[in-house]
């Protein structure tokens, strides 16, 4: 038996095809990117569901707390994302983001405006407040391309 010892260029090449062939196999910046962005976007679909679900408890301002973290951290995955998507995708994202994060701003402004709710005005405050965030969230992050 003889063992066949390919030239150099020969293994040259066959190394480069395999490196092609390998990286054909890998998503690109810009498809992991939208990965992300996909991600982040369910994440705080999610959150928000989390919310509109919580029940007044002694736990209530950590639980509040803890969704908008969650929200906020989401938010910046998606913004750090951006400059990797297409020129079209990225302006899109870009718009629904800034959108997004204004409206959750100006909702998070009134509710810590007020100075003193009795417990069933700060639970109808709080119902608002999560109402309008799941309008924000389908106007403007929801309509985001992820298929």
């Amino acid at each position: 038996m003889t063992t066949r010892i390919l030239g150099k260029p020969a293994a040259l090449a066959a190394l480069g095809l395999s490196v092609l062939a390998l990286g054909a196999c890998g998503e690109s910046a810009e498809e992991k990117a939208k990965a992300q962005v996909c991600n982040a976007r369910a994440a705080i679909s999610k959150e928000i569901t989390k919310l509109s679900e919580l029940k007044l408890s002694t736990n209530l301002p950590a639980e509040i707390k803890a969704g908008a973290e969650a929200i906020g951290k989401n938010l910046t995955k998606i913004k750090d994302e951006q400059s990797k998507l297409s020129p079209a995708r990225k302006e899109e994202v870009q718009k629904a983001t800034s959108t997004f994060e204004s409206q959750v701003s100006s909702i998070v402004s009134g509710l810590l405006s007020t100075k003193s709710l009795s417990v069933s005005g700060a639970e109808a405050q709080l119902k608002s407040a999560v109402s309008q965030l799941t309008s924000s969230y389908k106007q403007a992050l929801a309509p985001i391309n992820c298929s």
